[in-house]
């Protein structure tokens, strides 16, 4: 029998935090944005089915190692 009453509460908050309801985004958050936004994977998009752990670690290296190579191509 599972009850909410017996928890204990979380009510603890790091730091000190400030609404921003209703003010406009900052430089720095709109640069944060645009730096997420930015942001790229390698693996292509989709649901993916895999027989064994190992095929899927096979492709996500390959994924990673795909993205570093082009990175550094990039640069």
């Amino acid at each position: 029998m599972s009850s909410t009453v017996d928890q204990q509460p979380i009510q603890r908050t790091v730091g000190r935090r400030q609404p921003r309801d209703g003010q406009p985004m900052s430089a720095a958050d709109r640069a944060a944005v645009a730096s997420n936004a930015r942001y790229r994977t390698r693996a292509p998009k989709g649901v993916f089915r895999y027989d064994s752990a190992e095929e899927m670690q096979a492709d996500r290296l390959r994924w990673t190692v795909d993205l570093v190579v082009e990175r550094q191509r990039l640069r």
